[in-house]
């Protein structure tokens, strides 16, 4: 985890999640690393939708997908730290991508959210940047 990474989510746990970023819109995954299977930490703007929340793979404009990505991918049942009733609660989710037939709508409320979004597309070299639902799930 870098340094930054490190400092959102310190943010984010010591205010409750009101970050400078995102406000009270960040999520935290909890991922297992697809190759190395240890825990990942990754601060992400999570967009909520429905009972779930909608997360963009965008890497900041980078040419590739974040590794998270890649460890949803391979483990797609993962825990989050959100908002909940205007407090942070650890939620058990599963990460998939969005039907191709939502994928317009959900990247589009993404820009909506931060223009920074729109800018992203200019910098990934025709990248197209997996949006991925983290649905609840009930543990067994």
């Amino acid at each position: 985890m870098t340094s930054w990474n490190d400092g959102v989510i310190e943010q984010f746990r010591d205010t409750n999640g009101e970050t400078n970023h995102w406000g009270k819109r960040l999520v935290v995954i909890h991922s297992t690393g697809a190759k190395t299977g240890e825990e990942r930490l990754s601060p992400v703007l999570g967009l909520k939708k429905g009972d779930g929340w909608l997360v963009a793979a965008s890497a900041g404009g980078a040419p590739k997908h974040p590794a998270w990505y890649f460890n949803l991918k391979a483990h797609p049942d993962v825990t989050i730290e959100a908002i909940v009733d205007d407090k942070i609660e650890h939620v058990a989710v599963t990460a998939t991508e969005v039907p191709e037939s939502d994928y317009d709508a959900d990247w589009a409320k993404f820009v909506e959210a931060s223009e920074q979004f729109e800018d992203y597309k200019k910098t990934t070299e025709g990248r197209r940047m997996p949006v991925l639902f983290l649905s609840p799930r009930t543990e067994a």
